[in-house]
């Protein structure tokens, strides 16, 4: 259902005709979410995730977004690499937010005011 609906934006990326990875975000008034970026195991390390994150944040752009959020493992210090490239800074803490295993959520957000750090 997401894929209809006008305030989610989806976007895959593929090589070869296997997915490479994807992106979700969705609006909400002048807020954007990023609620998952993913990239497969073989295509990291190829700037797959920078690409879906720059598409989403030019989506956010094109709707009127003007704050970014987002939640990352605090362990992921990849991923937390790629947020802080494009101006995402830590804002808040989720304890115990994930399971499997039990971690906390970073909250990240990006004005879209600001150039990227």
């Amino acid at each position: 259902s997401l894929l209809e609906n006008p305030h989610v934006y989806f976007a895959v990326a593929t090589d070869d005709d296997v997915v490479a990875g994807y992106v979700v975000a969705w609006f909400v008034v002048d807020e954007a979410e990023i609620a998952n970026l993913a990239v497969a195991p073989p295509s990291r390390g190829r700037r797959v995730g920078a690409t879906l994150l720059d598409a989403a944040l030019d989506a956010a752009r094109g709707r009127g977004a003007v704050s970014v959020f987002l939640e990352v493992r605090d362990s992921n210090a990849g991923a937390r690499a790629l947020y802080a490239s494009r101006g995402f800074a830590q804002v808040g803490r989720r304890r115990g937010y994930y399971r499997k295993p039990v971690e906390d959520a970073v909250v990240m957000r990006r004005v879209l005011t600001d150039p990227p750090q």
